[in-house]
């Protein structure tokens, strides 16, 4: 055999063994590398980052799985979070871009169509009104952050949406149930245990605000998941829905609500009740005939003078409110009222009113910049009330102070338009399970709109619950594939 016939096997033979030595040193220099990693990482690090590295490669695998964790990170991701110039990055936001990720990396490889929620647009639009208010921002950090909310929103949206098949909306709904009742479980020892501050006493009690830090987002949020639960229960009878989520709907209804109480937030409980109650009335007949029955007893209770057995405390809650009404409706300035521990936060939260008022009022069309409510503050403060909280505890006075009435409008106009849809699809002849969801969906707006009169709900990542809610429901009922250049709706 000649020289000239056996030099192209030289040639693989050498390409062989470089690649193979060339692959031995890589693998070495990796080992040594990750080596070097583990002697100087403290153990809780690497045992993060292992976790961390375990579940990243699951959700590229399964993105869905991402969604499931969102459910308890919205309640729980507060625990971990990390610094990054001013920002806080938690393990909500990680997981929200993660699943975003994993998306669009499986709709690209895939050539799946996306599919586009008609209440996308009208977001959109809402989006924008906020871009539009940086013209007057003071801190580009601020309004970074508050619009990153609303992109986050809007992309978990999307996700569920497009990925959640018929399996794993049962799945989605468990999660967000099961979040729920754990957050309950934790606000209940508190509540029992008096584990906490003392100023959050409630008589022999202790207010419950979960991992939260405050009672008022923890009711928020328990009244965020009542709805969905409730609506659930309501069609338990269905055969089209699973009997197990039908039973964990109700334990789950009973859970939350209780922990709405146990919360002992007026926002929170003014919300469920709507929230309650447009659900009872849209179920059709058993949920009327159930608001009715609730609603005779009341009446009844009060005749007979059973009202009277109820806590001062729960009395105080509600009728605490209504004397600073009458006192500023007879001409009464805030900073003219005498501040003591009984009208302390009542006054704080109408200075703080008056504040967004003000900021409006000068800025009228496109407010301060949005999420600059707490950067404006000093130059509208009152002078009892000189330190901000973030947000002015009236969401509604909020969104107009910073983005002004372009941005009140757009706001407006986008949960119009998801409260009609809604409404349609849960008087509609759809699916059951369509229906239901559309009517959980329905509460679960009702009463982040209702509460967001005495308060500020689109803090801890609760508008991630909402937007997983919101894309569970347009999940179930469906877009054709060709909606790419389409709105469809709901």
């Amino acid at each position: 055999m000649s020289a000239l016939t056996l030099w192209p096997l030289e040639l693989r033979l050498a390409a062989w063994a470089t690649s193979k030595a060339v692959k031995a040193i890589l693998w070495l220099f990796i080992l040594a590398a990750a080596g070097a990693v583990l002697t100087v990482l403290p153990v809780p690090w690497i045992a993060m980052g292992l976790a961390a590295l375990t579940v990243g490669t699951l959700i590229l695998i399964k993105p869905q799985i991402a969604l499931y964790l969102i459910c308890f990170a919205v309640p729980f991701g507060s625990l971990l979070s990390i610094d990054l110039g001013g920002i806080s990055v938690g393990v909500a936001d990680a997981l929200v871009g993660v699943a975003l990720a994993a998306w669009l990396a499986r709709a690209i490889a895939f050539r799946q169509p996306i599919r586009w929620p008609r209440m996308a647009w009208p977001a959109l639009v809402f989006v924008g009104a906020g871009m539009l208010s940086l013209l007057n921002t003071q801190s580009l950090s601020l309004s970074a952050k508050e619009l990153a909310k609303w992109i986050e929103f809007l992309g978990i949206m999307l996700v569920v949406t497009n990925l959640a098949d018929a399996r794993q909306r049962y799945v989605l709904a468990a999660c967000l149930l099961l979040a729920g009742v754990a957050q309950f479980a934790l606000g209940a020892y508190q509540f029992t245990t008096r584990s906490g501050p003392e100023f959050f006493a409630f008589g022999r009690f202790l207010r419950a605000y979960g991992t939260f830090e405050q009672p008022n987002p923890f009711g928020g949020y328990m009244g965020l998941v009542a709805p969905l639960a409730l609506a659930l229960t309501l069609y338990g009878r269905n055969r089209e829905l699973p009997a197990w989520l039908n039973w964990m709907a109700l334990a789950g209804l009973v859970a939350v609500t209780a922990g709405i109480a146990m919360s002992g937030s007026r926002g929170a409980w003014l919300g469920a009740a709507a929230a309650i109650g447009m659900v009872a009335v849209l179920r059709g007949r058993q949920g009327q005939l159930i608001l009715l029955i609730v609603v005779l007893l009341a009446a009844l209770a009060g005749m007979l003078g059973g009202l009277d057995s109820v806590p001062d405390q729960i009395v105080d809650r509600i009728t605490g409110f209504l004397p600073l009404i009458g006192g500023l409706s007879t001409g009464n300035d805030i900073p003219g009222i005498e501040v003591t521990d009984a009208n302390y936060a009542n006054l704080e939260r109408l200075a703080f009113w008056q504040a967004a008022a003000d900021m409006w009022s000068d800025h009228l069309w496109l407010g301060v910049g949005i999420g600059n409510y707490q950067a404006a503050y000093a130059d509208y403060s009152l002078p009892k009330w000189r330190v901000p909280l973030g947000h002015a505890h009236n969401y509604y006075l909020n969104i107009a102070a910073e983005t002004g009435l372009i941005g009140l409008l757009a706001y407006l106009c986008f949960w119009a338009v998801v409260f009609w849809q809604l409404v349609r699809t849960a008087l509609s002849d759809r699916s059951v399970a369509a229906k239901a969801f559309a009517l959980g969906a329905l509460g679960v707006i009702v009463h982040a709109s209702v509460h967001n009169l005495v308060d500020n709900l689109w803090v801890h990542h609760l508008f991630v619950h909402v937007a997983l809610v919101l894309g569970l429901t347009q999940a179930q009922i469906g877009v054709p594939p060709d909606s790419r250049s389409t709105p469809q709706p709901l």
